[in-house]
């Protein structure tokens, strides 16, 4: 969470200008042996009002894609550690008091400098909120309604995830009242139901936080999912939203009536009782890969021996001395491997798809302590750092996803930048994989690069499938009988437990609930497999409905769910309050609005390489073969789109 403070020290009005740093010069200087020295620079200009740190020969050389340092050569690291030393103590001597703040100007000219380029101006205000140099929580929505027109307005938030938290956050800052239903017995949705050995998140956690709720505490760059889930514990502990949440308890239905413009909610407790919630809206945050999927193998169920989804992980089974089969072997598979490949007897792999991946040498890296040190005192370096982290997977990424009609080899690649990802990412697999023609034949995927979600690893992948006791199986699968696996060639591998790594079902949004909107339509009817929503949030027919994480919101080309989230329910609480503070009943989208949104986002798709037709066998794809969980929008774009809703959009009663 935010820094803490130490006994006795002030607590600094802006809560990212850093604790008053009271260590001496030897504990300073070992602390900044573990910072990312750019980030730390900058911290400079905050701590002297003086830009000579971004205007001399000390910058950096580059930015890259989750890097933790800063890319500046040894000796300029070393030097830029020198002069921070002495400009620090000499800060700390001074009591830790600041200059004025950098002139927007000056703000301006750092943000260009940490990134090594020219940052456009659009970019700017959607950065510098993300930031919060100013210490202000620009996306809290405030509602001057009077108690009694908020107390008539109860909502329900469906999931306690990192999003119906955060709409948990945002609904008691607003005064609301509001009830989550979670079906889990404690929070953070897929960080609580996702424990499988090796589980971690895949965005530098120092951008995978809420922008209001940054955390010095952090003890791995990409936190395993404990360290996550706690994480969500404490924000829900510190900002008092449990007493809120019923636990073990499902949502049934919810069935929109038309006279007394409100929502009855009927939820299941883990007893099996039911009860109803009247609500005047409704938030979705159940996620998308909430839904575990199983494969329709035959023979699935006559398997003697325990198996189990990664999503729910039996930790009753003692993997030691075991032989385990895995089927799947996408972004959880590849997690799993790797971290139990030491304790079981042998390790059988079934990959129907090879996948991309792109070399993260950070992935496993613990959190030096001087990082922690420099989060809690060093002014505004967490703001920096997570904007280092944030901009390189910001929106460059979709740019490369887009199809050059004109290139000729489509069944290779989309476009010549395409084709040269394709080439750097083969050169490492197969810089990994070494002299195993056999194996690098299985881990060079035959469709475009980044076609399908992409990993990233530090080696170790690559490194279990080489050992002897691992095999990487890439034919399919015939039937599972009592003893194991056979695979259609008749090949039998016997298992002493089954793990199934098979996904969610991304496409069955707020399956299994039973969703009743205006007119008793039925939300299953109107989506179908074509799941659709304004901005991913607001449907056509559901009044008072709200989407997170909604379809067409998964970001597969940069940026963060939290960020997503945190865009959405500034914009769900600026509907709120157009119902609220205008005295309304329901709100819902336009038809045209609606349908002029969802046809352009899938001719946005259509150009991108997710969409093309050599990538098979998809999460992200439909049944037929069409996209409807994914985003094509810049981030850029979306932050402006949802940063108050347009009445005119909406159909207001």
């Amino acid at each position: 969470m935010m820094p803490a403070t130490p006994a006795g020290a002030a607590q600094p009005a802006n809560p990212h200008a850093g604790i008053a740093i009271t260590d001496d010069d030897a504990t300073i200087a070992a602390a900044l042996a573990d910072v990312s020295v750019p980030t730390l620079l900058l911290s400079l200009v905050h701590m002297t009002g003086d830009p000579q740190y971004v205007r001399g020969a000390l910058r950096p050389q580059g930015l890259f894609l989750n890097e933790v340092q800063g890319f500046m050569s040894p000796d300029d690291q070393a030097e830029a550690r020198r002069i921070a030393l002495d400009v620090i103590c000499r800060f700390r001597d001074a009591g830790s008091v600041l200059p004025p703040p950098p002139a927007p100007e000056l703000i301006r000219e750092m943000i260009s400098w940490l990134v090594c380029e020219d940052v456009p101006d659009e970019y700017v205000p959607m950065m510098l909120e993300e930031m919060e140099l100013d210490g202000a929580d620009a996306r809290k929505v405030a509602f001057a309604a009077p108690a009694a027109a908020r107390d008539d307005f109860p909502v329900v938030v469906i999931g306690c995830g990192q999003s119906g938290l955060l709409a948990g956050i945002r609904l008691r800052e607003a005064g609301l009242p509001f009830t989550i239903v979670e079906k889990n017995p404690g929070v953070g949705g897929t960080w609580w139901e996702n424990s499988y050995p090796g589980c971690r998140v895949d965005v530098g956690n120092h951008f995978y936080c809420y922008s209001f709720e940054p955390s010095d505490h952090w003890t791995e760059f990409f936190a395993q999912q404990p360290e996550i889930q706690a994480y969500f514990a404490e924000v829900m502990r510190r900002h008092e939203i449990e007493p809120h949440v019923r636990w073990n308890t499902e949502v049934v239905s919810a069935v929109w009536d038309d006279a007394s413009a409100r929502w009855d909610v009927t939820v299941r407790a883990a007893d099996g009782t039911e009860s109803v919630l009247p609500a005047r809206a409704v938030i979705s945050a159940v996620g998308q890969l909430n839904r575990p999927s199983l494969p329709d193998i035959a023979g699935r169920d006559r398997f003697a021996g325990p198996s189990f989804h990664s999503a729910q992980w039996d930790h009753s089974v003692d993997l030691h001395g075991k032989r385990v089969a895995m089927i799947g072997a996408g972004a959880s598979g590849f997690q799993i491997a790797p971290a139990i490949a030491d304790e079981v007897a042998h390790l059988t792999v079934f990959q129907r798809t090879a996948q991309w991946m792109f070399p993260n040498p950070n992935y496993h890296e613990r959190v030096g302590p001087g990082v922690q040190w420099a989060l809690r005192h060093l002014p505004f370096y967490g703001r920096w750092y997570r904007f280092l982290l944030f901009w390189p997977g910001c929106d460059g990424g979709l740019a490369a996803a887009r199809v050059d009609p004109a290139w000729p080899h489509p069944e290779r690649a989309v476009s010549e930048t395409n084709d040269i990802t394709r080439e750097i990412f083969t050169a490492w697999i197969a810089e990994q994989v070494g002299d195993d023609p056999e194996l690098l034949a299985k881990v060079v995927p035959d469709y475009p690069a980044t076609g399908k979600r992409t990993l990233q690893d530090n080696g170790s992948w690559l490194q279990t499938l080489r050992r002897d006791d691992v095999d990487l199986v890439r034919e399919g699968i015939d039937h599972i009988d009592e003893r194991g696996v056979v695979t259609v060639s008749g090949e039998r591998h016997d298992a002493d437990v089954i793990v199934y790594a098979t996904g969610f079902q991304a496409n069955k949004f707020l399956w299994p609930m039973e969703i009743r909107g205006r007119g008793g339509v039925r939300l299953a009817e109107q989506w179908g497999d074509e799941p659709s929503a304004y901005l991913g949030i607001t449907v056509p027919n559901f009044p008072n409905l709200f989407c997170m994480y909604g379809p067409g919101t998964n970001l597969a080309h940069g940026g963060s769910l939290i960020f997503h989230s945190e865009c959405q329910m500034r914009y769900i609480s600026g509907c709120l309050k157009l119902l609220v503070e205008g005295g309304r009943r329901s709100l819902e989208p336009r038809r045209e609005v609606h349908d002029d949104y969802d046809a352009r986002t899938q001719r946005e798709l259509e150009g991108l390489v997710w969409s093309q037709p050599s990538i098979r066998h998809s999460w992200f794809k439909n049944a037929a073969g069409r996209i409807r969980v994914l985003s094509p929008w810049r981030l850029v774009d979306y932050w402006a789109w949802t940063r108050e809703p347009n009445p005119d959009d909406f159909v207001v009663d």
